[in-house]
């Protein structure tokens, strides 16, 4: 299929109400386009990917008007709105009217996590619960329309993440939510509580209108981001995790292999699994001995020069998780901690990675000077984001998709930032990006051709390589991220409950190892979950010879 007129992109997108934002922007993006070159300024492209946060609730006060970016460059922050959401009447009755946004320094925020499945973003969007039996019920639980107004409305109002928090929190919480407990969704962190991605968005480029593709969670983003679809679904587990099994569309890392590039998926192998080999299984396990990594060589890679043209980084979501994921649940845990659900350990895993790019010197394999990082989060989580998502193309023409989506919009607007030689310290880019921009620029890169529709009209990141010469390290930013103060031995935080996105990663590989949603009975902890991975791994014959 050809490239598509502006015209037939609209119509593609299904809603041209909710493609406002995206396609206002059109023709800057084909003007950018128009720029030649960029494209020789990298040959090597690394992604760390971390869980679930809103670009407002990490970089939402990056820039204020009293310390605006560079070059009267625009940025959308929370810091030049007054904003808020509403406080529903059924919420604590001694407080009335709103909650505005505020900062906050509490590294263990959102807790409990936010709702964060398609009927749950919806809520957050729209402030609609559709039908009111939807209100206090597990998504998985909920029926159509699953929140979503009837006619989308031309301005998402962004104004029932409060309402929605509240509803999950009864639901998972068996209680309503006291204000001090809700009130914390409509926080935000300033850069001194997040300093390693708050000087890496300064001393590089922001992204402040990059959305996840999908208004939904985990499975779904992740499996955009390598494949540019998820096989119509729009949950992790809804109705089942065994529905992943049939998640065998191409992905990025075939089409590399299969023109002569290289890739590898780099992970703590604590975590016993990289989740983007579960979730794309059947069409990866063939390359899992191969192209599947621990995060030591990924360190030894990078010093050596031996990194693939793509590297694509997990962190670790199970044991001493520095994912960013906020807790689920935990209150009323006398055990809380910086660990297990802080924002200060990934942090540290930015700040390590960014620094051994920083520091590759190789002349003939990766470099500081060739190479692209882009640090980026699979999905808001529920977390609170002001932002409107535009539209989107769908992958395909299917029909059937779950809960009725037809994947014609975005999701909510997640932290990006691109770091390279060629980018100027202080950019914001404010053209309307996505996951599968990063699919699209490998495959400008490399001739790879697109995997399906979306990625073919996704914008390209060429052209925010802005710089023609390359700036020396000596001239990159230095991070310091904050002290971590851990309280316990391995013994306890291995005995640490299972969160819910953590019982989700287990269920999924038992939903490929047993074919059943139903787990071993005992398997409630973190150590629990690590051993039953194990046996999983030896059950599918998954091995690693890095």
């Amino acid at each position: 299929m050809g490239k598509i007129n502006r015209r037939q992109f609209m119509k593609l997108a299904g809603s041209t109400v909710a493609l406002g934002a995206l396609g206002s922007a059109f023709p800057s993006i084909l003007r950018h386009k128009e720029i030649a070159g960029s494209l020789d300024k990298f040959e090597h492209v690394v992604v760390l990917m971390m869980e679930n946060r809103s670009f407002d609730n990490l970089l939402g006060y990056l820039y204020t008007p009293q310390d605006p970016p560079p070059n009267n460059q625009s940025f959308e922050g929370v810091a030049y709105h007054n904003l808020s959401n509403p406080i529903p009447p059924y919420a604590d009755s001694s407080f009335m009217g709103s909650v505005p946004v505020h900062r906050d320094s509490i590294m263990n925020n959102p807790n409990p996590d936010p709702g964060e499945e398609y009927p749950h973003i919806n809520a957050s969007m729209f402030g609609t619960i559709l039908p009111d039996s939807n209100r206090f019920v597990d998504a998985c639980d909920m029926v159509s329309p699953w929140n979503l107004p009837s006619t989308l409305p031309g301005t998402y109002q962004m104004n029932g993440f409060l309402m929605d928090y509240i509803n999950n929190f009864k639901q998972t919480q068996g209680r309503m939510p006291t204000y001090s407990e809700y009130k914390i969704i409509m926080s935000c962190f300033p850069p001194e509580v997040v300093p390693v991605i708050s000087t890496l968005a300064k001393g590089f480029a922001v992204c402040d209108h990059w959305h996840c593709a999908v208004p939904s969670q985990t499975f779904c983003n992740r499996s955009f981001f390598n494949s540019s679809q998820s096989n119509g679904y729009v949950t992790n587990s809804c109705p089942s995790y065994t529905k992943w099994q049939n998640n065998t569309s191409e992905t990025i890392f075939q089409r590399l292999k299969n023109r002569g590039y290289n890739w590898k998926l780099y992970f703590d192998h604590l975590d016993v699994f990289p989740m983007s080999l579960l979730i794309h299984f059947n069409a990866l396990r063939q390359y899992a001995r191969d192209h599947v990594c621990s995060m030591d060589a990924f360190f030894d890679d990078c010093a050596a020069g031996r990194l693939p043209e793509y590297t694509f980084i997990e962190p670790r979501m199970m044991f001493f998780h520095n994912d960013e994921h906020p807790p689920a649940p935990l209150v009323g845990n006398s055990n809380i901690t910086t660990f297990p659900s802080s924002v200060t350990p990934g942090e540290k895993l930015i700040h390590k990675v960014y620094n051994a790019i920083k520091n590759s010197h190789t002349e003939t394999g990766n470099n500081w000077q060739n190479t692209l990082f882009i640090i980026t989060f699979d999905e808001a989580g529920g977390t609170y984001d002001h932002v409107q998502p535009p539209g989107a193309v769908p992958p395909n023409n299917n029909t059937g998709n779950e809960m009725d989506f037809q994947f014609n919009r975005l999701g909510i607007r997640v932290p990006a930032i691109m770091v390279s030689a060629y980018i100027n310290s202080g950019t914001v880019i404010s053209d309307p990006l996505t996951h599968t921009s990063v699919i699209k620029t490998m495959s400008d890169k490399w001739n790879l051709g697109n995997l399906n529709n979306r990625d073919l009209n996704s914008p390209s990141l060429q052209q925010y390589l802005n710089l023609a010469s390359p700036r020396n390290p000596t001239d990159w930013p230095v991070t310091k991220p904050r002290e971590e103060h851990l309280q316990g031995d391995k013994d306890f935080f291995l005995s640490k409950q299972l969160t819910g996105f953590q019982k989700d990663f287990v269920g999924l590989a038992n939903g490929l190892a047993y074919g059943t949603d139903r787990l071993p009975s005992g398997i409630s902890s973190i150590g629990d979950g690590i051993s039953f991975l194990k046996e999983v791994a030896k059950i599918l014959k998954v091995s690693y010879s890095c």
